[in-house]
């Protein structure tokens, strides 16, 4: 069951996941996999590149945490991460999962991506203020 109780001013989530995964679903499915996860300017961005894409995916999947639902009831499209200028990545939300974060008064997501050629994490702090 998930909760509906608003979070106490912040909300976190965090996922690592292996690149060769990802490089082995892009292999295997290709584009049929890039348009179901990711969205256009994300797959612009990471330009096929197997860590781009992975620490991509994990964000999605912190960012899921944060929000308390998992991909339960949300897409993985609904959950953008681009890049600045600066190269500072930033959240991106949209349907259901906006609907979620207005939900629990969650309108500031900061997020931090690091990843190597093996591994790719993400961490990601909601707040309500």
């Amino acid at each position: 069951v998930i909760s509906d109780k608003k979070p106490s001013g912040i909300a976190a989530g965090v996922d690592a996941i292996e690149t060769a995964r990802i490089q082995a679903t892009l292999d295997r499915f290709g584009k049929r996999f890039l348009d179901r996860v990711y969205t256009e300017d994300e797959q612009r961005y990471s330009r096929n590149r197997a860590e781009e894409l992975a620490v991509r995916f994990a964000g999605k999947e912190a960012i899921s945490k944060a929000l308390g639902t998992g991909m339960r009831g949300i897409s993985w499209r609904e959950l953008e991460i681009l890049n600045n200028r600066r190269g500072k990545p930033f959240v991106r939300l949209h349907g259901a999962a906006r609907a979620r974060a207005e939900q629990l008064g969650l309108t500031n997501f900061e997020i931090s991506l690091t990843h190597s050629r093996d591994l790719a994490i993400a961490f990601v702090v909601a707040t309500t203020d």
